[in-house]
This record gives C-alpha cells, structure tokens and sequence, in this order.
C-alpha cells in the first residue's frame, strides 16, 4: 500500500509546516499547510488542525543534515527549540522505510523527522488528509500499511 504513502507524499509536497505540538507523553503531532481552529469537548479551544497532519504516538527523533537534534526520549527542553525549527520549513519528501513501515517526513532546510517505534505492536504513525469532506487516514497495521477512508 505504497500507493498511499506516495499520494500523501505528492499532495502534502512544497506544503509548509504551520503547526507542531506535543500531544498526551510524548506523542508528536506535526501540522501541514493551513490551519482550522478546532474546540475540544468542554468548549476550550484545541490544537489547529491543518490540511495534512502527521502524528507519532511515541518514539521519534528529529535530524538536521549530520546529527539528530532531538528525539522523544530528549530533555523536554531541547523540543520547543527543535519544534520551532520545523515551523515554516517546507514538505520535500514523505516516506516509509525498514521491513516494518515507519515513516520519515524530509523539510527544506535538511530537517528530517523521523518514527523508530521500540515497543511491541506496530510503527505507531498515523497520517491525516483533512481536504475532502471526511477525513483519510495512513497507518501501519499487521506490519502493513492501510489507507482509511
């Protein structure tokens, strides 16, 4: 299922990352091109969604062109630094690597982020295409990747 990521890929290309945030521990949640506002449950205002969104639920690192600058087991103080570099930058290349699919996310400026998932179970990404009237979503499952629609 290649296919999907490749359309993720070309339709989420040249977009620009608006949006980074930390989700519940360690979760990363990264948002391309423009931003709705959303409201949570009780009425407060939530994390802008953007048109494309990739998020990984637990490990992941981020790289510039010779090393990584931080990663989900970092001090939490190097993310806000790291997360502020991604802002701006935009999409070159979207990608699945290793004989389990994780997914790596190439920026202008030779950033790079990247999922290593360490636990039991599957690569823990998800990707989003918020464009349509419903939602389409990527993820790993069984070892395999599957598009929701």
């Amino acid at each position: 299922m290649t296919d999907a990521i490749a359309h993720f890929a070309t339709a989420a290309r040249c977009m620009p990352v608006s949006h980074v945030w930390r989700g519940y521990g360690s979760a990363l949640f990264i948002e391309l091109g423009k931003l709705t506002p959303s409201t949570r449950r009780n009425g407060s205002p939530g994390e802008a969604a953007g048109e494309f969104e990739m998020m990984i639920e637990s490990s992941w690192r981020i790289e510039e062109q010779s090393s990584i600058l931080c990663g989900s087991w970092s001090d939490e103080e190097l993310w806000a630094p790291s997360f502020a570099r991604l802002l701006g930058q935009h999409v070159e290349d979207l990608v699945t690597f290793g004989r389990l699919p994780e997914l790596m996310l190439s920026l202008s400026g030779g950033l790079h982020v990247s999922s290593f998932t360490t636990a039991e179970g599957d690569p823990a990404w998800t990707l989003f295409d918020r464009r349509g009237p419903t939602v389409r979503t990527v993820d790993c499952r069984s070892g395999v990747v599957v598009l929701h629609e």
